[in-house]
């Protein structure tokens, strides 16, 4: 198959850069001028801000932004540019328009706006865009402070908030990083990394406990995939149990219409001692689905994708947790904290933020069933991308070597670390570890780019990482405000679900990967950019 323009899906602006002196646009001589405080620019802009791909449009806005921390002192001459608002409507406001004289001054290569690169740092440094990439930094009354890699990138207030009442517990040690995917969520906060002292806080760890990202690299290139992807996808749909139809004939577990396969019988004999163990203390954990879900998908944000890097190398990756069993550990133990909280905790700024100390009653018995439910997890994607590869070489003709380079790494997860001369639990909720020299995958939404990246270990973010692009709105909010025809124009040229039914997962409810990316440029390094070309959804 071709291979596709990893820099956007469309291409029609490359090599263009904003006009200097009134010159022209990448060889597009200026219509008309715009009257701007006196200064003329060509009326050909409003054509390149229409025509902008949304990595150039993350170019703009951090452009924008970096300029107007330069002219501060000029904030009142900022007037608007005629034409360009309804453009620019959700990238800038009008008022945050900088000075036509910044612009004319700006030599034309810092303004340029080219073809993208793999790597979203180094293309945005060749642009001219140097953003401030260290933590906002936000003291906290009666708490910690925090410190948000969320420069350029949305963040409601209802996740801020939700982020000062974790601040503020007596727990927490040193501050709470915010990556720059942050969002508001259920219990506590996505896309936050919260290190407590001698104690856990079972709803900043969530209900879909070591949910995560595997990703494998293989001999395959764009060339070897077949021209018609479809088969491609029917074949993983198949191979995978995905989704959800509450019922004896639940598609998204084994036993119904599928009889589970060997691989996952092998690997639930190495789970089931242990699991055997906590159903003696917690009995309702025989009647969940344990090995039914193991090696299945699930719904949501979770996801099955063939992906082709910067070379045209081809990738699996898949993002799955501990499914249902990992759900009821995660639910019990968040309810069984608030109960607790009730007796020892009365001043809890939130009642989700319910925690538990070493040494009471229920703290040993979380660590042991949250330690077991990441395993699961862990295993269940490995058991996935076995399947997903057996399905692959049974509808590619060219023979092929999987797991050249492979990533498993969690994203909802609690680990014991050593932090600022502290032994301390660190709870990341949608973030990656990103130890110095460590791998980590984030990816994008189910119509943009994925990163396969290299940790740079930074202390003030505990060795952290975005863990995606995040959403930037509900999924009933998602569902409201876009149509079919919007997702599958969003959705081009990817082999995936184009019904009502995904409208909640279309990549606009999604924060733009690019600009996450940039916030965090201190915290990893791009290793590889994959796009994906075939997507399941549960």
């Amino acid at each position: 198959m071709a291979r596709p323009n990893t820099g956007g899906s469309d291409g029609s602006v490359a090599g263009w850069v904003f006009a200097r002196d009134g010159q022209s646009i990448g060889g597009h001589p200026p219509s008309r001028a715009l009257k701007s405080s006196g200064i003329e620019l060509p009326g050909a802009m409003k054509t390149l801000f229409a025509k902008l791909t949304e990595r150039d449009r993350v170019a703009v806005r951090l452009k924008v932004l970096e300029t107007l921390e330069r002219v501060a002192g000029h904030i009142d001459k900022i007037s608007k540019f005629e034409g360009l608002e309804p453009v620019l409507d959700g990238l800038v406001k009008p008022q945050e328009l900088p000075t036509p004289e910044r612009l004319r001054r700006c030599p034309a290569e810092d303004n340029a706006i080219g073809p993208a690169k793999p790597d979203p740092r180094r293309s945005l440094d060749n642009h001219g865009i140097h953003m401030d990439t260290h933590p906002i930094h936000e003291d906290v009354p009666g708490g910690v402070p925090l410190k948000m890699w969320t420069r350029g990138v949305p963040v409601e207030d209802a996740a801020r908030q939700q982020l000062r009442n974790a601040a503020r517990l007596p727990i927490v040690f040193r501050h709470i990083a915010a990556m720059p995917d942050v969002h508001f969520g259920i219990g506590a906060t996505v896309g936050s990394v919260i290190p407590t002292l001698r104690a856990v806080i079972p709803a900043a760890v969530g209900v879909d406990i070591g949910c995560g990202m595997i990703a494998c690299k293989t001999t395959l290139t764009a060339e070897d995939l077949p021209d018609n992807l479809a088969p491609l996808r029917e074949a993983i749909e198949r191979a995978v149990p995905h989704g959800r139809r509450p019922g004896s004939r639940d598609p998204g577990a084994w036993g119904s219409g599928q009889k589970a396969p060997g691989t996952v019988n092998t690997a639930w004999a190495q789970l089931e001692p242990e699991f055997t163990e906590l159903c003696r203390d917690y009995p309702k954990l025989e009647k969940t689905n344990h090995v039914q879900h193991l090696g299945t998908l699930g719904t949501g944000n979770h996801f099955i994708e063939v992906c082709l890097d910067e070379a045209g190398v081809v990738w699996f990756m898949l993002h799955s947790g501990s499914r249902g069993v990992g759900n009821f550990i995660g639910t019990m133990f968040i309810e069984l904290a608030k109960q607790d909280a009730m007796r020892h905790q009365a001043n809890l700024p939130d009642r989700d933020l319910a925690y538990f100390e070493e040494g009471s009653r229920y703290f040993g018995d979380y660590v042991r069933a949250v330690g077991w439910a990441q395993k699961f997890a862990a295993i269940n994607r490995e058991l996935m991308m076995k399947r997903v590869i057996e399905a692959a070489k049974a509808v590619i003709r060219k023979g092929f070597q999987s797991h050249v380079e492979a990533v498993n790494c969690h994203h909802n997860y609690v680990s014991k670390e050593h932090h600022f001369g502290e032994d301390v639990y660190v709870t990341r909720k949608g973030a990656v570890s990103a130890k110095a020299g460590q791998l980590g995958i984030i990816p994008g939404s189910m119509g943009a780019r994925s990163y396969i990246v290299r940790g740079r270990g930074h202390a003030e973010s505990f060795e952290s990482c975005s863990h995606g692009a995040g959403r930037v709105m509900s999924r009933g909010e998602a569902k409201r405000r876009f149509t079919l025809a919007d997702h599958r124009a969003a959705t081009e040229g990817v082999e995936c679900r184009k019904d009502k039914d995904v409208i909640d997962e279309t990549p606009a409810a999604y924060k733009d990967i690019d600009a996450v990316m940039q916030a965090q440029r201190d915290l990893v390094d791009v290793v590889h950019t994959l796009k994906q070309v075939v997507c399941v959804k549960g």
